[in-house]
């Protein structure tokens, strides 16, 4: 990707950093939970007609989501050329991991479920320990973490790598295909289990490693426990030190397994929007972040390209934990990758390189698998549209 733009933003921030006096109202210790130091982060700022994007079809967009045509989104970012275009928030109802929190006036400082975007920010964290020596590399044995677990380490379970992990191709018995309303939801039993670590390692192996995806929340629980015993730190305050401070998060949140003090690697994260903005600004600039290579180039690269294809006619591939789309199936100009960040409920970050696009969605849909007019439906409908010239589809003098 050509990264001008992004080198110019860089160069052309602003950040300001004051103490802020202000603590949430828990006494936890939790640094990403009680910050004591606060920064604003300054977006270069741009027009959408500047850089290339109907400002109408946006408008259109902004409109049918205020008349609920796209029901409960509840923030659109869009990040074109290295310059935060377009930003807006939307009141709509709202969860904490399940729980009900009703209707919420969302904005720029609201933190927000990001559900399963949460396994991007594990297998990032992995990439950043590997680049620390902490972790040998992709290719070490699962069981060279967990010498209590050595019983489990048999048969072809005995051949499982971090990158088996990463990948989903841990060829275990795991199924995410019923509802997470579902008991027989194998991520739901691993949370009431008591003991995740154990649940995952003792599912039995129905595949030999590496041949097969299955979408699987247990092996990002392994990769975030994996960094714990690399590095002595569980996974949020990993995330807080080399993650999020790095990229000036200053406010997080993630929530732990019930009566554990295990955090829910693969779901639980709650950042801002604009908190996901910048770690998709991360990896376009290739690991780059302020000067400093949080991530390896090599790590971006190899996170980003798909190393498992699936779907209908395997329209979507799979890098670490990022999904892979294929650009033709969201606009039939596109003749590239897009790789995403995907979480329940309709939490996205779009990543088109090639464009210099980044796009942001949070949204309140969740466990809804039949909705239409979802997160990715605003690209296809709107934001390409825009990008292309081409008219709103809510307008039927534009079709």
């Amino acid at each position: 990707m050509p990264t001008s733009h992004l080198k110019y933003l860089f160069l052309s921030l602003c950040i300001i950093t004051f103490i802020s006096s202000c603590k949430q109202p828990s006494k936890s210790t939790n640094p990403s939970e009680t910050p004591t130091e606060r920064s604003q982060f300054a977006f270069l700022k741009g027009s959408l007609e500047a850089n290339g994007l109907e400002p109408n079809l946006i408008e259109d967009m902004e409109d049918s989501i205020l008349a609920d045509v796209y029901p409960n989104i509840h923030s659109v970012l869009i990040l074109k050329n290295g310059q935060l275009v377009y930003e807006n928030y939307y009141d709509g109802k709202d969860e904490l991991w399940g729980k009900d929190l009703g209707v919420i006036e969302h904005h720029k400082d609201s933190l927000h479920d990001i559900r399963s975007v949460s396994k991007s920010i594990v297998a990032t964290c992995i990439g950043i320990a590997i680049h620390q020596g902490k972790i040998d590399s992709i290719g070490q044995n699962v069981f060279d973490f967990f010498p209590e677990h050595t019983k489990y380490k048999e048969g072809l379970r005995s051949q499982l790598t971090i990158e088996h992990l990463l990948t989903m191709t841990s060829g275990m018995e795991w199924n995410e295909n019923v509802p997470y309303t579902d008991p027989e939801n194998s991520e739901i039993q691993m949370t009431s289990s008591g003991d995740p670590i154990q649940f995952v390692l003792s599912r039995p192996m129905v595949h030999v490693p590496g041949e097969l995806w299955e979408y699987n929340g247990g092996t990002t629980q392994l990769l975030a426990t994996i960094i714990e015993r690399a590095t002595n730190q569980n996974i949020h305050d990993f995330a807080v030190q080399h993650l999020f401070t790095p990229l000036e998060i200053t406010t997080s949140t993630w929530t732990k397994f019930p009566g554990l003090e295990l955090p829910a690697a693969a779901s639980g994260l709650r950042l801002t929007s604009r908190d996901l903005l910048k770690f998709g600004m991360l990896y376009a600039n290739n690991g780059l972040w302020n000067g400093k290579q949080i991530l390896s180039e090599a790590w971006v690269k190899h996170s980003l390209q798909p190393k498992v294809w699936f779907g209908r006619n395997n329209n979507v591939g799979y890098g670490y934990q990022f999904w892979i789309f294929k650009g033709k199936t969201i606009h039939k100009g596109l003749n590239h990758f897009i790789p995403s960040a995907v979480g329940n409920g309709g939490q996205r970050i779009y990543l088109d390189l090639p464009n210099e696009l980044i796009v942001v969605i949070t949204a309140g849909n969740y466990n809804n698998w039949t909705l239409k007019k979802d997160s990715e439906a605003l690209l296809v409908d709107f934001i390409y549209p825009a990008l292309f010239n081409v008219g709103s589809p809510t307008n039927p003098e534009n079709n």
